[in-house]
This record gives structure tokens, sequence and C-alpha cells, in this order.
């Protein structure tokens, strides 16, 4: 059954939610929807205390650091950690307290091609029991193309049963965000989630639209139960309006 999983998204050091397709290392700056004035560590000790598993950390771009190491240290063990992993920080992450590593664009080169020797040298360096797979993407044509750098880069890697095939052995988890509908409050991405549920052969979180409880009810029967999701700027704990942080700590007391 279909699990709901709490994330806390940084940018600038801050607790935000903001529009994914809006972020860019150039020009304006992204389309904010909530910045609070609680730090990251609040957010953390709250899914703490109400025994929310399996929630991640995002760092959107640099200045996140502390705010992480803070989110993590409120919880050890308890939030997977995302943005700016790679080999060489990987473990610094595990032992600052993260479950998991989340890790997208470093298994792609500048021009977006899939870096299958290092996907293969992290796993030998942290296990796979460590690793979540960021295929997070962008709606084509001919259905999804995973995108690197905070969303802006396309690459050459799909979205399909064969890749999650072919990933699968080398993590514990994927991790999707549907960056097209990511902050708008205007529904999933009904399509990929029920690809997703199709697969079913790990864990996988979507993220991306979610605004309502009907919402959630369409995860869970577009992706037969299999996919778990994350909410964010519809979330009351992020001043939105259309779903109560309470109500989904209850959906998950159902399963228990």
């Amino acid at each position: 059954m279909t699990r709901f999983r709490p994330c806390i998204d940084l940018h600038q050091g801050k607790v935000k939610q903001i529009v994914g397709g809006s972020l860019r290392d150039e020009g304006a700056g992204p389309t904010e929807n909530f910045v609070s004035d609680r730090p990251s560590s609040w957010f953390a000790e709250t899914f703490r205390d109400d025994r929310l598993t399996g929630g991640h950390v995002i760092k959107l771009g640099p200045g996140n650091d502390e705010a992480a190491r803070r989110a993590l240290a409120a919880w050890p063990g308890g939030l997977q950690i995302g943005g700016g992993i790679h080999e060489g920080n990987a473990a610094g992450w595990l032992d600052a307290g993260a479950s998991h590593v989340i890790v997208t664009s470093a298994l792609f080169d500048a021009d977006g091609r899939f870096l299958a020797d290092t996907l293969d040298s992290l796993v030998r360096k942290i296990g796979r029991e460590k690793l979540v797979i960021d295929l997070s993407c962008r709606r084509t044509p001919d259905g999804w193309t995973v995108a690197m750098n905070r969303w802006q880069t396309p690459t050459e890697l799909v979205v399909d049963h064969a890749t999650l095939d072919r990933l699968a052995p080398f993590c514990d988890e994927f991790l999707i965000h549907a960056a097209d509908v990511e902050g708008l409050c205007r529904g999933i991405d009904a399509d990929l989630v029920a690809l997703l549920g199709k697969w079913g052969k790990l864990p996988v979180t979507y993220a991306g639209g979610a605004a309502t409880m009907l919402d959630l009810e369409l995860v869970e029967q577009a992706g037969c139960g299999a996919v778990d999701v994350t909410v964010g700027s519809a979330l009351d704990l992020f001043g939105g309006k259309g779903l109560v942080y309470k109500d989904l700590v209850s959906w998950n007391g159902r399963l228990s």
C-alpha cells in the first residue's frame, strides 16, 4: 500500500518549497511557494516524533550543507540525503546520520551520458543497501527522460522498465520527481506513476503535483499500491492549503 514519505527541501540554507521546473543556474531565482522561518531540525524532529520513515532531505544547490547536517543530527538514521552527492562525499553524509544517499547528477557526464563505472565504484564504496538512485525526469513525446543538475539538463537515460531493471541491482530504492509538475499543486503525473507501479520490484517514491487526498488515492490506485508518495507545496506544514499534515500521518497509520 502507498505510504506518505516526508521531505525537507533546502535552498540557500532554508527550508523551502519551490516550483521544480523554475530552478536555473543563471538568471532569476526559482519560483518560491514557501520559505520557512523554522530550522530544518524542527521538521526532522516532527517527522521523527510521528514515526514517518523513509523521508529525504534534498539540497537544491550550494549553501545547504549546514542545514542538511542539522536535520540529519535531529534524526540519525531517519532521513535520506540528496543533492550534490558523489563518491567523494557519500560516506561522509552517511557518517553524518543519513540512512541512504540519493544520487543523480554524479552518474552522468556533462553531456548527460550515463557513467556505469561510476555507479559501480560508488556501490563498492558504500554498498547498494545505502544507495537511492534518483531518476527525476521530464516528460518527452516518447515518455520520460532523466534530468540532472537540478532538473535542468536532460540525459540519455529514459525512465522505463528496462532502465529500472538495469539499475535495480545497484540500489536499495528509487526516487522519482516529475519535474514538470513539481511544486505546481495541479495533480500528479498518473501515467508515470502507473509505469512505476507496474514495475514494482523495489521501493519507489514518487514526487510531484500532489495537491489533495484524492491525489494520494490516485497514486495508490495508479501505482498498484507499489509506489510511495511525498508531498511538498500543497501541505499545510509548508504553507499549503490542499493537504493537512496530520491527515497524512493518519494515512500512514492505517498501514500499521
